[in-house]
């Protein structure tokens, strides 16, 4: 069998494998971009398996005019940027010592010891820089089954960085096949190693999460996560029962995918320093939450939060409730974001100063959305009188 596409065909990708080919080395292309390839998804990163140690593939690059960066040089990783395409170059290596987090590794010629380092069947797939495809531990017929698995000894890959349990939630969601459920051995292992989850830092705990809940369905991964314990050990006080409920919604509206939305769906008092969310992540969780407490209206929420955060609310509220969204409450949210509020401070400067100037102006603004935007200025500046 063989993957094909531009990914591969492209010219700096050719150079590089033929960078190590031509000197006698191994150059597979491994993991996502063969995973993807064979499954039609997009190729994003471009990353290569070689028997060559580091300081060759480095001696390799600068004999052919490219630019090498020892990015993770004592781990065999190099990165070499050929026409601005970055390619992951990691020399082939096996684990000698583990602690869950880190890995000490020991260089290797053979593939199948690289193989076996790796987490899923599904991502020790390789391909030669011609596109045939290199198997050995036939992944390839679980990736045809969408089947995901831990290599040999799920408990031993997740011993070797815990982090996997949460990698597992998030590569059934994306490529698992739903209807086959997940492995049994997968989540009795997961359940039996749930303590080693605190050993990771949030920082990577975060990462992981927000990809998973960018999945297009991640809900029954997280129900998965609930049933082993993994969820209340990164997320406690949360609860998932909405999360499909949110997804069904997003669906029906054809409203975009949105991680923090989804997130906040779960509840949870301290999900932002316990995931370590970006600031500016953190305050769109706020924005939401803040707008569920509200009473305000789709109206109101579109004047006060914009369309896409209003529109967030609402099918949030709609998802904690197990209720429909009327047919226009997404239009009036839209029509509450593009309302522009016809009063200014000027238009009352001659009556009102100070906190009364404040004071007046908040109550014309009520009345206002109030009247779904629909009182004119001198309508509005009547009530005053």
């Amino acid at each position: 069998m063989k993957v094909s596409g531009d990914w591969l065909t492209a010219a700096p990708t050719q150079a590089v494998c033929a960078m190590l080919e031509t000197h006698g080395h191994q150059a597979l292309l491994v993991g996502g971009c063969v995973r993807n390839a064979l499954l039609g998804a997009p190729v994003n990163d471009i990353d290569i398996s070689t028997d060559a140690r580091p300081e060759r593939v480095m001696e390799l690059a600068k004999n052919a005019g490219l630019n090498a960066i020892p990015t993770g040089i004592e781990h065999g990783t190099v990165t070499v940027v050929a026409d601005g395409i970055p390619h992951e170059i990691t020399t082939f290596r096996h684990d000698v010592e583990t602690d869950g987090r880190r890995a000490v590794v020991a260089f290797s010629d053979d593939v199948e010891d690289d193989a076996r380092r790796r987490d899923f069947t599904m991502n020790a797939l390789y391909a030669r820089s011609d596109g045939t495809v290199v198997d050995p531990l036939g992944g390839l017929k679980d990736l045809k089954a969408r089947r995901l698995r831990f290599i040999d000894n799920a408990e031993d890959r997740i011993r070797e960085d815990y982090l996997r349990i949460l990698r597992y939630f998030r590569f059934h969601a994306y490529y698992g096949d739903p209807a086959e459920g997940m492995d049994p051995e997968a989540l009795a292992a997961i359940a039996a190693n749930i303590d080693g989850l605190a050993s990771l830092s949030r920082e990577r705990v975060g990462s992981e999460t927000v990809k998973l809940m960018g999945a297009p369905d991640p809900a029954s991964a997280v129900a998965a996560m609930r049933q082993t314990g993994a969820l209340t050990a990164i997320l406690p006080g949360t609860d998932d029962r909405a999360l499909a409920p949110l997804v069904h919604l997003e669906e029906l509206h054809t409203v975009a995918i949105d991680p923090i939305r989804r997130l906040t769906v779960l509840g949870g008092g301290n999900v932002a320093e316990a995931l370590r969310l970006s600031k500016k992540a953190a305050r769109h969780r706020d924005v939401l939450r803040n707008g569920l407490e509200s009473s305000d209206t789709a109206g109101a929420l579109g004047y006060r939060f914009g369309e896409e955060a209003a529109t967030s609310i609402l099918l949030l509220r709609a998802a904690m409730f197990e209720s429909l969204l009327m047919p226009d409450t997404l239009v009036t949210a839209r029509a509450g974001a593009e309302a522009s509020f016809p009063i200014r401070p000027a238009d009352l400067i001659d009556r009102f100063q100070g906190a009364a100037l404040g004071k007046a102006l908040k109550e014309l603004e009520s009345r206002w959305i109030a009247s779904n935007f629909a009182l004119t200025k001198a309508e509005l500046l009547d009530t005053l009188s």
